[in-house]
């Protein structure tokens, strides 16, 4: 079992108002206790790997699942995805795609990098509410993570 401070979740959103009410919703369902939220994949693979500004982090302090974007500056998603796959410390850590692309491309390369869940955000706030609360109370209540 994880400690009351290890971090549950790792935003990777660089939209600041799909990041607000994701924190929102996990917050006001009580979903999540922890989480980080970094606004690029730069920073995301920093945080992950302890490296640049995030290099004093124990990186075997994981997230429970990464919540990660696609669209992002500096490293996008796909390539973010594509490191923690590659990588033995953190092939295993859920990571659920959620974006705004519906194209097939993203969605097949994405499964074939070896996400977890796609996830097309929904563009009203109650839906997008929605989607967030049961990404978060499967990630984080019902599923069975290795040890």
């Amino acid at each position: 079992m994880n400690p009351p401070t290890a971090v549950e979740v790792l935003l990777v959103e660089d939209n600041p108002r799909d990041a607000e009410m994701t924190l929102r919703t996990l917050r006001k369902r009580n979903l999540a206790n922890q989480v980080v939220h970094v606004k690029d994949g730069q920073e995301a693979l920093d945080w992950i790997f302890g490296t640049g500004s995030h290099a004093d982090r124990d990186v075997s302090a994981r997230p429970k699942f990464v919540v990660l974007d696609l669209k992002l500056p500096k490293v996008d998603g796909l390539e973010v995805l594509r490191a923690i796959r590659a990588d033995e410390r953190t092939r295993l850590i859920p990571v659920v795609i959620m974006t705004s692309s519906r194209e097939e491309r993203d969605v097949l390369e994405s499964y074939k990098l070896g996400v977890n869940s796609y996830v097309v955000k929904p563009m009203d706030f109650e839906s997008f509410s929605a989607a967030v609360a049961e990404l978060g109370h499967y990630w984080l209540l019902v599923n069975h993570e290795p040890k």
